[in-house]
């Protein structure tokens, strides 16, 4: 689609008083480049005399180079900053009003600064793919198809039964419902192809409808909030009503204690007073289900945002929001930028996710970003999670946020209980001890249904030649590929399957006989969710076992199903990764077994502690859900580990106290502030000597700045070292970690240094980036 006003030319006539706008453009341009408007920043169509202006926080197409590219205006001045006659002029405008108002304007600016991102860039990232293209902001509606009159009077019996595609795509249709590009993805794989035989047959027509449907709500649950419950509430709606300005809160509710009801009675007061709520969530997987969940209550549409929607529906929901149309947007992390016309009030749920951070390009975190927005929009923000951060917790204990407790489970469920199984000298089959096999066969024998936990997938970590001992490595990490199994048998009677890297996803065919050796006999060292269904299925055979890991949820809307599947209780045994922790309600559940967990207590990332011990309550919070009590057995090598007694007989807030001590005494965050550069190359050395070259200019230039100034500062300067992974998809990196205790002297130290840093020809050799307060060392 061509950009909007794309015929639009510049009137020539001399320059008085010139009007520069300051333009950001992707690229490592650290602030916006100047563009030229002439006097009267007029900018004419071809076929009429209607003035059209640059608006500051609206899309501009500019000369860059040799090309055209998008900018975003940042603001309209009279100063440049080089001659003007080195200025060149806008050549299109594309939004005749905001995209963004100086509020968000203000917000992007904070980040590109925060996160010392250039200013481009960040503004590519709040906009949808479609916009990035020069796309009009305004979207109309979607296509659609359906059955035509001719397609009604066909049957299946119409089709070859050779043509397996053919038929299992007009199967779809057969309900004689409009059908977009996302339902036919999430029920079909290679749907295009018999859509577009079955249009020119004409057995199908297309449709156009509205880019975000009707929902058919189910009827508003028949829910009272208990005490504790209308006490949060209330404390977040007369922050609102009363002070009308910003206020962080941090509400900690124990799994099952009604987080979301709490969510949806506030989110319910707001739009009575005609505000918006934005809402985010960690996973992809969970926004389906809260979609429905938050309609049905709130008896109104909700529009999503996540990456598994297509560009469309993305524009959709933007726009939607935008234009003040909806007024709830639940969203993973990038929905932080969306603009809206009217917000009120700002939701994180499980705030302490990892996934909240962005790990590649624009390093944010979501979590922060939601803050600091709520800050500038003057507006409460609540962070909720039954696992808060140590930072959150951190800010919490000093008074920067408002603490919110839930410490009962809504309606008559109760936590379940904790215990540790020592599994030293055990008897292990598959991972699985004893005591534990025998308290599955229990819980089933009682109707009850049984969740295994093991963050691992695949059928094992290790193909090992059982003759030399030779191992499936990748040829592009430092990593052995995991071994997955695929049902069946080759022609020559061996097991089929196929090796995958879980770092850069290189997969290749099992070899049919060893490389060094030549010997045709492999053993699988270790276990993942494909072992130990395979095993569960073997030891219980008259139940339905369902896993639950990314293998089995890559098609759209699988994830949905199966968690349906296992919230109706058609499954006896659930099987899953980490994927299964977060926010979902399986009645039935009442064990749960987590299998492997002893990795987080001996990690050389000093949160992999913190990240078990949230790990486990989230898991455990699956059991005991309803009326049936819960239990959760957890199996370790090391049953006395403090940390591990302590999150076991204590508590998180027990585990919390001690962690936050530690991290005090051995001053880590939140008691130091930290940024983390990284550096990659394809030659061994080109990073380490990027990064000591680096630290040697960061190092001089502190030291500048102390005497200029006759001040002492403290900033350590760690590194640089090589990565916990060295090679990693063909490059070796390495890693420089900055850290002090006033926040300022850091971000002062990079902004002055940034600009060589791009300069540097050192920098031309390999890729390298600033991850500020990093989550995680890898």
């Amino acid at each position: 689609m061509a950009p909007l006003f794309s015929d639009i030319t510049v009137k020539s006539h001399s320059l008085q008083n010139p009007k520069i706008a300051k333009v950001a453009v992707p690229g490592p341009f650290l602030f916006p480049l100047d563009y030229l408007l002439d006097a009267e920043q007029d900018l004419l169509t071809t076929d009429c005399a209607t003035e059209i202006k640059a608006v500051v926080g609206g899309r501009v197409w500019v000369p860059f180079r040799n090309k055209k590219v998008i900018g975003m205006v940042m603001e309209i001045s009279e100063s440049a900053d080089y001659e003007l006659s080195k200025i060149k002029p806008i050549e299109e405008v594309i939004d005749i009003e905001p995209l963004f108002d100086a509020t968000q304007l203000g917000l992007l600016n904070w980040a590109s600064q925060y996160y010392h991102e250039p200013i481009g860039d960040v503004m590519l990232a709040a906009l949808p793919k479609r916009l990035r293209a020069g796309e009009n902001a305004e979207i109309s509606g979607m296509q659609y198809w359906q059955l035509s009159a001719e397609g009604r009077s066909k049957t299946l019996e119409d089709i070859s039964r050779r043509a397996l595609k053919q038929r299992r795509v007009f199967a779809q249709f057969l309900d004689q419902k409009l059908k977009s590009e996302s339902d036919l993805n999430a029920e079909l794989e290679n749907w295009r192809s018999a859509v577009k035989t079955f249009t020119e047959k004409g057995w199908l027509e297309t449709a156009h409808g509205p880019c975000l449907r009707e929902s058919n709500y189910a009827p508003a649950p028949n829910h009272t909030l208990n005490d504790a419950q209308k006490s949060a509430v209330d404390a977040v709606l007369e922050s609102q009503q009363i002070q009308k300005r910003f206020q962080a809160f941090l509400l900690e509710g124990i799994t099952g204690s009604g987080k979301t009801e709490v969510y949806l009675g506030m989110i319910e007061s707001m739009l009575k007073q005609g505000k918006q709520v934005l809402v985010l969530v960690p996973e992809i997987g969970l926004t389906p289900q809260m979609v429905s969940r938050f309609e049905a209550f709130l008896q109104t549409r909700v529009a999503a945002l996540h990456s598994n929607l297509n560009d469309s529906e993305r524009h959709c929901a933007w726009h939607l929001i935008r234009t003040g149309q909806i007024q709830v947007l639940l969203g993973t992390r990038s929905a932080v930028f969306t603009p809206f016309k009217n917000l009120g009030l700002c939701i994180i749920d499980e705030e302490h996710d990892l996934s909240y951070k962005q790990q590649e390009g624009f390093r944010y975190s979501a979590r922060d970003l939601m803050v600091q927005r709520a800050y500038r929009e003057q507006i409460p923000v609540v962070l909720g999670s039954a696992t808060p951060s140590l930072e959150t917790l951190h800010n919490a204990k000093t008074g920067r946020y408002t603490h919110l407790h839930l410490k009962q489970r809504a309606g008559v469920a109760k936590l379940p209980s904790l215990k540790l199984l020592d599994i030293r000298g055990e008897k292990i089959q598959e991972g699985v001890s004893r005591p534990l096999k025998t308290a599955m066969t229990q819980h089933l024998q009682a109707g009850g249904q049984a969740l295994l936990f093991l963050n691992r997938r695949g059928f094992s970590p290790v193909l090992m030649c059982h003759d030399c001992g030779w191992q499936a490595a990748c040829p592009s990490c430092d990593a052995n590929m995991t071994f997955h199994m695929i049902s069946g048998q080759n022609a020559d009677g061996t097991v089929a399957g196929y090796l995958q890297c879980h770092h850069c996803d290189e997969q290749m065919a099992k070899p049919h006989s060893c490389p060094s050796c030549a010997s045709e006999e492999f053993v699988n060292v270790g276990q993942g969710t494909e072992r130990l269904e395979e095993t569960i299925k073997e030891w219980f055979p008259d139940k339905k076992v369902l896993r639950i890991d990314r293998d089995t949820t890559r098609l759209k809307g699988s994830m949905a199903e199966l968690t349906g599947i296992a919230q109706r209780g058609e499954a006896d045994i659930l099987i899953g990764t980490q994927m299964l922790a977060k926010g979902h309600h399986f009645p039935n559940v009442t064990l749960v077994g987590l299998l492997d967990i002893d990795q987080g207590l001996f990690s050389a990332d000093f949160r992999a502690a913190e990240r078990m011990a949230q790990l486990i309550l989230q898991v455990s919070g699956r059991a005991g859900r309803a009326e049936k009590a819960g239990e959760v057995l957890i199996q370790t090598h090391h049953p006395d580990h403090p940390l591990l007694t302590t999150l076991i007989q204590q508590g998180y807030d027990a585990f919390a106290t001690k962690a936050l001590q530690e991290r005090q005494d051995a001053l880590l965050p939140p008691f130091k502030y930290q940024i983390l550069i990284r550096a990659e190359a394809t030659h061994p050395n080109d990073g380490m000597l990027f990064l000591e070259s680096l630290k040697a200019g960061l190092q001089n230039y502190w030291q500048q700045w102390q005497e200029a100034k006759m001040v002492e500062a403290d900033i350590d300067f760690w590194g640089p070292v090589s990565a916990p992974m060295l090679r990693r998809q063909g490059r070796y990196r390495y890693q420089l970690m900055l850290q002090s205790l006033n926040r300022g002297d850091l971000h002062r130290l990079i902004s002055e240094m940034q600009p060589h840093i791009y300069n540097s020809p050192l920098s031309r050799k390999v890729r390298w980036s600033i991850d500020v307060d990093p989550q995680e060392m890898y």
